[in-house]
């Protein structure tokens, strides 16, 4: 059986969602820990760059911080 390989990497779709919201990634962070989710900028990094699987509830976080549906960030994935 041949194992089909599946890239779901959503981390530079994370990253170019914020960078045309014009944010930082402090800013992004700042604003994910007033809706009480908790992440570093170390965690947040490894998120944009696939070293990282991101949680859910981070994941929607973003999406009401950048203004998008959660299905947006899986955009253009193989």
């Amino acid at each position: 059986m041949q194992k089909i390989r599946m890239d779901m990497s959503i981390g530079s779709n994370i990253q170019k969602m914020r960078y045309q919201c014009k944010l930082t990634q402090d800013q992004v962070i700042a604003k994910m820990n007033l809706m009480d989710i908790p992440i570093s900028k170390s965690s947040y990094a490894k998120i944009e760059t696939n070293r990282m699987n991101i949680k859910v509830s981070e994941l929607v976080a973003l999406a009401e911080i950048f203004h998008c549906e959660v299905g947006d960030f899986f955009k253009d994935l193989k």
